[in-house]
């Protein structure tokens, strides 16, 4: 199936189909060197922008390269990753007319670094990272925020944390 890259209106360039593609059709793959994450942080520390896809194993990473790390990210998209015995193909969600851009949702997630989304959609969520990876942040913000308050009321109450009917001022009755 002939593809194009061409500019984008999400962001830089996008992949485009010359012709159109069924729902469920395998559209690209996913393509590039395997590596470590360990190496991905070494390599792409600081970096502002990457290709990296994690395989489900955990245990590898591929630096995108090829026409795969060009789709872009869309909360509405109309291209899904599915890995298959280590590789990573791209499929159509839907039927996908001839000159549509092909985008999929990176769901990304294991970072807290700011990664808007510029797709447009009438979904944006207005991140790149998945509705899980989210909900997470907001818990840990949450339980944040929870100990920054403890730590406030035991700073007013000179480090003891007493109850009423506390004898020994730290939670125990003598």
């Amino acid at each position: 199936m002939p593809l194009v890259v061409r500019p984008s209106p999400i962001h830089a360039v996008g992949v485009y189909t010359t012709t159109p593609i069924r729902k469920g059709a395998r559209v690209v793959e996913y393509a590039g060197p395997r590596i470590t994450p360990q190496e991905a942080d070494r390599l792409y520390d600081g970096a502002g922008r990457t290709y990296l896809y994690g395989l489900e194993d955990g245990k590898t990473v591929i630096d995108g390269e090829g026409l795969g790390a060009y789709l872009n990210h869309s909360c509405d998209p109309n291209c899904e990753a599915d890995e298959i015995q280590g590789r990573v193909w791209l499929f159509a969600l839907r039927d996908i007319a001839a000159g549509e851009e092909l985008v999929w949702d990176y769901n990304l997630y294991d970072d807290e670094a700011p990664a808007p989304c510029h797709c447009g959609s009438r979904k944006c969520r207005g991140t790149m990272y998945s509705r899980e990876w989210m909900a997470e942040m907001r818990r840990r913000e949450a339980r944040k925020k929870k100990l920054e308050v403890g730590q406030d009321r035991e700073s007013k109450t000179g480090g003891t944390t007493s109850s009423p009917g506390d004898s020994d001022g730290i939670g125990r009755s003598a």
